[in-house]
This record gives structure tokens, C-alpha cells and sequence, in this order.
């Protein structure tokens, strides 16, 4: 377990970068060429994650991180809801829904293992310390 001393060294952070590149081609495919609303609010969503992260980061108290990881997750689960209107209205695969539903499912993990984590570590204040980076990984 090391000190994480910036937002992009957090493997969860890590792991909504790739969803969000995810999402991105998904949804500059010609399915969605005609249904800007969707592919927006989709791109919008995915940007969501990645941003609160950061942000909650940045903001310099584990309270606030814990926030914005809650919105992170909320935004997880937009995600998730889009990703079966896309499904059924045929603009993505049954394959690529799956792929992605599971990749945003484990990051929704993630983010709830992390906010556990921070909830029971009785840590305050300062949040360049130990992190367990990955060991939240599995909560859910």
C-alpha cells in the first residue's frame, strides 16, 4: 500500500478512464448517429464518473472524497440504465451490452468498496496518506 499523491494514480480512476474510452467508441458508432440525445447524456454520464473522482479528490478531505465518490457511483448506475436503452433500442449488441454492463457494474464495486473503506478507516482530513488503492476492489 503506498501514498497516493494525485487522483490519477487511484485504480479506480483508472478504471473509469477506460470506461469512459469504452463508451466513447460505443457510442460514435452509426447506431447512434440519429439519437444525439442518448449518445449525449451517455458521453455526459461517463464524464460524470471520471470527473467526480477527481474532483473529490482534489478538494483535500476524505469527506468531500466520499461525496463525490457517491456521485461517481450514482452516475455508475445512469450509466447502466443508458446501456439498456441503447440494448433495446438496438444500437449496441447484446455482446457489447454485456461487456459494458459488467465493466461499469465492477467500477459501481469499486467506488461502493472504496466509500466503505473510508467510512470504517476513521481517517480525517488530509488525504495524502495510505490508500489501499486496489484492495477495495471486491467490496460491493
Amino acid at each position: 500500500m503506498g501514498t497516493i499523491k494525485r487522483f490519477e494514480d487511484m485504480e479506480v480512476w483508472k478504471k473509469s478512464r477506460e470506461l469512459s474510452k469504452a463508451v466513447y467508441q460505443a457510442t460514435s458508432r452509426r447506431e447512434f448517429a440519429f439519437d444525439s440525445a442518448l449518445r449525449d447524456q451517455m458521453r455526459r454520464a461517463v464524464v460524470s464518473i471520471v470527473s467526480n473522482i477527481a474532483e473529490g479528490f482534489e478538494r483535500g478531505s476524505d469527506k468531500e472524497l466520499r461525496q463525490f465518490l457517491i456521485i461517481a457511483k450514482g452516475s455508475a448506475g445512469e450509466i447502466r440504465a443508458q446501456l439498456y436503452v441503447a440494448l433495446d433500442a438496438s444500437y449496441l449488441s447484446t455482446e457489447d451490452f454485456e461487456q459494458l454492463s459488467e465493466r461499469t457494474t465492477e467500477l459501481g464495486r469499486m467506488l461502493a468498496g472504496f466509500v466503505k473503506y473510508l467510512n470504517q478507516s476513521n481517517i480525517e482530513g488530509n488525504r495524502l496518506r495510505e490508500f489501499p488503492n486496489d484492495e477495495y476492489r471486491s467490496e460491493g
